[in-house]
């Protein structure tokens, strides 16, 4: 049987952190989505299906998946799974059906010619022609389900990897505060003095060469990836943090995804952080609104109410921050934009490529500018950015024109009439 992971027609719930990346490569807990389905099926994913402009950096980062190509399941028994589904706890169809979630295809099984499918439109066509039967498990209808699932997700990844015990080295003077088969070192790790590992409350993984500095508390359930390092940071329940992320201050129910870095104090809470950001000290986001009433965010031209009180902030790939910024509940900031503290909470909605100095939203230097401090930014993890990273950004760039522009303008109205009224 060949396993075909596809986006559907809905990505924008999933923006800004979308923009740069599959659906299904987006984390909750210690794993990818596409890594939890690949678990519920027993198998690694033989395809994806995703965005045209995304196809080129995907394929990089999966070098042994198919990418909008499914000339290898010609002949094949097929599974279709949406990028949507949670792996965790869901079963996939035995038999050959269609499940549904509403009006979204969520899971297909078939022996029928899939070949010539390109896109999700032509999926849920032939998708139709087989029996219905409804979705049963757990669905991410918008980016904030991601997040808010996060500790679940890692204290259910954990007892699957069915890992324990300190495989690095725990410096005698640190502690495992709970049940000790709670907690994984991972190889090559190290945890310094003075640090405690609470595990009352869940599990806590720290994975193959993470370095944990002094007066370090993390509390389970908690992931941290490879070769990250905490520093001297209090890592409140409920986090998962990628690779070769650099994080202090505190954090709490939040993912950041890799190579991003929280160095310096600050609050980040229920939180969903991208790749290459820079957080700058004391930056600060709230997660709770003062009449505790739930939090709304705006995605595009709708404002959407999440149901939930505690939501954070969603900061695309490559975003940088100033020292003493402050993000409002349910603030969303695009892709490469910069952000300059202003001695008050920051606009909810941040367009990507967009700079906000003094209070206004500009165009900033441009894109050029911003590609040259992103190469500067991941050389110092030593990696580089490829010719098909470029073009993505590109694309990205005029794709989110029109909502930049249109900032830019309002922030230029509002300006020219508060000059008038002094």
């Amino acid at each position: 049987m060949k396993c075909v992971i596809f986006e559907d027609n809905q990505v924008d719930h999933f923006l800004p952190l979308a923009y740069t990346r599959g659906v299904f490569e987006l984390r909750t807990g210690a794993m990818s989505l596409a890594a939890k389905v690949e678990r519920a099926v027993g198998k690694q994913a033989d395809a994806f299906l995703v965005r045209d402009y995304l196809a080129a950096t995907v394929a990089q980062r999966y070098a042994t998946v198919a990418v909008n190509r499914l000339s290898g399941c010609r002949g094949e028994e097929t599974l279709f799974v949406n990028a949507r589904v949670c792996g965790h706890g869901w079963t996939p169809p035995k038999d050959r059906v269609a499940v549904w979630k509403g009006e979204q295809l969520a899971a297909w099984r078939t022996t029928d010619e899939v070949s010539g499918i390109t896109d999700y439109a032509g999926l849920v066509k032939a998708a139709f022609k087989s029996p219905r039967v409804e979705f049963q498990g757990t669905w991410f209808g918008y980016i904030w389900d991601v997040m808010l699932a996060n500790p679940e997700q890692t204290t259910a990844d954990f007892k699957a990897a069915g890992r324990s015990g300190i495989e690095g080295k725990m410096h005698e003077s640190s502690v495992v505060y709970g049940p000790k088969d709670q907690v994984y070192v991972g190889p090559g790790a190290e945890i310094h003095p003075f640090v405690c590992i609470d595990t009352q409350h869940g599990p806590v993984t720290l994975d193959a060469g993470v370095e944990v500095h002094p007066y370090t508390r993390i509390e389970g359930p908690c992931y941290v990836g490879p070769k990250s390092i905490l520093l001297g940071a209090k890592i409140r329940e409920g986090c998962s943090i990628g690779t070769m992320c650099r994080v202090g201050g505190e954090v709490e129910e939040s993912i950041i995804h890799g190579y991003s870095n929280k160095y310096h104090d600050g609050f980040l809470g229920h939180a969903y952080v991208g790749e290459w950001v820079n957080l700058g000290a004391l930056t600060t986001n709230s997660d709770l609104k003062n009449d505790y009433t739930t939090v709304s965010i705006k995605m595009g031209k709708q404002t959407i109410d999440t149901g939930s009180t505690k939501v954070g902030s969603f900061i695309a790939d490559h975003v940088k921050t100033s020292i003493g910024t402050l993000l409002n509940t349910g603030t969303v900031v695009g892709a490469m934009a910069i952000c300059v503290a202003m001695g008050e909470p920051l606009p909810k909605s941040i367009p990507s490529f967009a700079w906000l100095l003094n209070g206004v939203i500009g165009k900033g230097f441009g894109l050029t500018a911003l590609l040259k401090t992103a190469r500067i930014a991941m050389s110092r993890r030593k990696v580089e950015m490829t010719a098909a990273d470029e073009q993505l950004y590109r694309h990205l760039f005029e794709l989110t024109k029109e909502e930049r522009l249109e900032a830019v303008h309002k922030a230029r109205r509002m300006s020219a009439a508060a000059h008038s009224a002094g």
